[in-house]
């Protein structure tokens, strides 16, 4: 018997990180073809007024908001008692709740160090741990599946961004690792990898309102605005997609980058990386 594949027509989908980026464009794409929507994130305005514009475009939506941090333990561990109390049947888990820390490793503070372990890492494999037996419990009626957001970042050795590199380098191992695991009980797993996103990322991740210096290590080819990102996410994880890198561009160097020496590569970072002299 062939098995279904994923759809995210009358899917009911949990997704973090909610209330800012490609959260929120996840949100808005998802609502027009979900039954449910869970919108989890830390801002409870920024959830209510998501929820609140969702409402007045698809009234037969039913839309939850969560208030949570996540990079604490017993928050993952009340959200997902709280789903099982409210008996939502969960079939999607995006988990794209991240944060990102620029600049040298030896001079960061070491207090917006941990949060990024702690949400990029631990956060989402607790999550997908604790919220798998759900997903799993509706393969029997419908497909189940989860979307990780990573980042190209995961693929290279990258100089003041080594922490950040390092955890999505974590997301895509284990997720590919996962989906080996799961694929035989019909769950899929794909990873989105997307290179710079124009949002409020790089806002959070800079020191001393860095965030132009930031933006300036890539070349705008390379930056794809969160819409598209969405929409390539959405369509992958429909198509069992293992992995999902929307800039094809983007895509084009990540393959090619594979074939060469880590050495050829290491020095192409370099040239790319490392303070800006002003121009004039």
């Amino acid at each position: 018997m062939k098995k279904q594949r994923f759809t995210t027509r009358g899917c009911k989908v949990l997704i973090t990180g909610a209330t800012a980026g490609l959260g929120t464009e996840f949100a808005r794409q998802l609502a027009p073809f979900a039954s449910r929507l869970i919108l989890v994130g830390r801002r409870e305005e920024r959830l209510y007024s998501l929820s609140e514009s969702l409402k007045v475009l698809h009234s037969d939506l039913k839309i939850y908001s969560f208030k949570a941090d996540l990079s604490q333990s017993t928050e993952r561990e009340r959200l997902a008692a709280w789903i099982i109390r409210e008996e939502i049947p969960l079939n999607l888990l995006i988990n794209n709740a991240g944060l990102g820390e620029l600049g040298p490793f030896e001079s960061a503070d070491w207090n917006r160090l941990v949060p990024v372990l702690d949400v990029n890492v631990i956060a989402l494999t607790h999550l997908t741990h604790l919220l798998l037996p759900m997903l799993r419990a509706q393969v029997a009626q419908t497909p189940s599946g989860i979307l990780n957001v990573s980042s190209v970042a995961g693929f290279y050795p990258l100089p003041e961004m080594a922490l950040y590199a390092a955890t999505k380098a974590y997301v895509t191992s284990f997720s590919e690792s996962l989906r080996m695991e799961l694929a035989p009980e019909g769950i899929t797993v794909t990873t989105l990898c997307p290179g710079p996103v124009p949002t409020e990322f790089f806002e959070v991740a800079t020191r001393n309102g860095e965030t132009i210096r930031a933006m300036d290590r890539t070349h705008p080819s390379l930056a794809t605005p969160a819409e598209l990102v969405v929409r390539a996410a959405l369509r992958g994880i429909v198509r069992n997609k293992p992995g999902v890198i929307p800039n094809p561009l983007l895509a084009l160097l990540v393959r090619g980058s594979r074939l060469l020496p880590l050495p050829l590569i290491r020095a192409a970072i370099r040239m790319g990386v490392g303070p800006k002299r002003p121009k004039g």
